[in-house]
């Protein structure tokens, strides 16, 4: 293990993260607001902490390897929750906890949505702007963006990469090397964001609000600027806006780069993964619908069917927005939503959840076991967009999905034993292991009221769920850190 080398990568990314405290700084600014002592002295500490970090090891320069990268990506992300709750923390409007700013710091950078805090209305617009921004930094990766500038700094960065991005299948590249594949899928990251931006501008929202909600949309992330989240806005054009962008959110970024590269889109179709995706959100859409149907036969029902289809879209694409009360209808259509969010959207997305792909590629082996026992001579290969996969591939799927679930299952009954009741303690860990927001529950609408204990274990399941879990626990290992 090069510790020194990490050390001086460290060091280099906190003095990057220090430079996004400055454009809160300056729409305070602009907006007016009293206060931005805590958006200077939140600057001052990042970079100056990574800079020292930094000077000591800067005369040390080796290639990194792959436990390198994944102790660097663990530890950003545990040293960025905890930097990145000073702007919070210091907020005299606030009066949160040190508990309660570094969840809230945790969730924005894990794109979660999940919050602590009440009133947003009324909050200083920095602060606003600030959480929103953290989502959007959280959703592609903060560390892809830097990886696109580490060659500058003599700096691999493939190892980064694996540690960082999603999925089953880590090793495509849209181009020869890692750093521009890194430039890449930001250029696209930041092209959707700002035409949704202006979308949500011509259709009525603020610039504040647009480019605030841009930031949390395409980040599949959930944090708004009110408290009545995206149903403040009450227009059904800006829900249907907010749902396609959410989706696009949800797809590969590198699959919106290829459909833009050859001006077609045929690359979606083309895309097993996508087709799955969609496929299984149509059916739930129709239960959904029938359910309304049965249940609403008077002819009131069209209203709340799209509320809640806007809901459904939220939710399956793990970002959190809620138009109207998801727990108001029952217990079916409260646990079909949130369960939505246990799949999640595509590999390479932003999304959380444990992948679509993953789900697709679990259900084909599964009925190719059933083809077995009628042909227990045959040969099945599963072929992903028509290639075969390696069977190695197949059984990380399936270890990835045991992983799911006994980190799962561990969360649920440490969340009991602080004290939560059932529907609380499953909602607390879906809202937070698949990166959702909001839960069930207790945690319905947010955790302000949840003990120091139950954020804590939030906060690591939120960590776990964003670096799908194995990043984390190979760094637990003992054969981890032997020579």
């Amino acid at each position: 293990m090069q510790f020194l080398i990490v050390i001086r990568i460290l060091g280099i990314l906190l003095m990057v993260f220090g430079l996004t405290f400055i454009p809160p700084w300056l729409v305070g600014w602009v907006m007016g607001d009293a206060n931005l002592t805590p958006f200077t002295l939140s600057f001052v500490i990042s970079v100056t902490l990574g800079g020292i970090l930094w000077s000591l090891t800067r005369n040390y320069r080796r290639e990194l390897k792959l436990r390198d990268g994944l102790l660097i990506v663990v530890s950003f992300w545990v040293v960025l929750g905890l930097i990145g709750s000073t702007p919070i923390y210091l907020q005299p409007e606030l009066g949160l906890s040190f508990t309660q700013a570094v969840f809230e710091s945790v969730s924005g950078i894990t794109t979660t949505g999940a919050t602590v805090i009440t009133g947003l209305d009324e909050l200083p617009r920095s602060l606003l702007f600030y959480r929103q921004q953290l989502q959007w930094l959280g959703g592609l990766g903060i560390i892809v963006l830097v990886v696109a500038f580490l060659p500058l700094l003599g700096v691999g960065g493939m190892q980064l990469y694996k540690g960082e991005m999603t999925g089953p299948i880590k090793d495509s590249r849209l181009s020869g090397r890692i750093s521009e594949t890194a430039k890449v899928l930001w250029l696209v990251y930041t092209g959707i964001t700002v035409f949704c931006a202006l979308v949500y501008k011509i259709g009525g929202m603020t610039w504040f609000d647009a480019v605030s909600h841009a930031f949390s949309t395409v980040a599949t992330g959930g944090f708004s600027t009110h408290d009545a989240s995206f149903g403040y806005f009450q227009s059904p054009s800006m829900q249907v806006a907010a749902m396609i962008f959410m989706i696009l959110g949800a797809m590969p970024m590198a699959l919106h780069f290829i459909a833009l590269r050859h001006g077609s889109l045929r690359a979606y179709w083309r895309s097993a993964e996508v087709r799955f995706y969609f496929g299984w959100m149509a059916a739930i859409a129709a239960m959904v619908v029938v359910f309304f149907l049965v249940n609403l036969p008077d002819g009131s029902w069209l209203e709340t069917v799209r509320l809640n289809l806007f809901n459904l879209v939220s939710f399956a694409t793990t970002t959190g927005y809620t138009a109207t009360d998801h727990t108001a209808y029952g217990p079916f259509l409260m646990l079909l939503l949130v369960m939505t969010t246990v799949i999640g959207g595509c590999a390479g997305s932003t999304t959380g959840g444990m992948k679509s792909v993953r789900v697709m590629l679990l259900a084909r082996q599964g009925f190719h076991e059933v083809r077995r026992l009628i042909h227990p001579h045959a040969v099945f290969v599963i072929r992903l967009s028509g290639r075969p996969l390696d069977p190695g591939v197949i059984s990380a799927v399936w270890a990835f999905f045991a992983a799911w679930m006994f980190t799962f299952l561990f969360f649920f009954f440490a969340m009991l034993f602080t004290g939560m009741d059932i529907e609380s303690a499953l909602g607390a860990v879906l809202a937070t292991l698949a990166n959702l927001g909001p839960g069930i529950g207790s945690v319905a609408s947010n955790f302000a009221g949840e003990s120091d204990t139950v954020l804590w274990l939030g906060m690591m399941a939120m960590i776990l769920g964003r670096l799908e879990i194995f990043t984390v626990l190979a760094i637990l290992l003992p054969m981890f850190w032997r020579r």
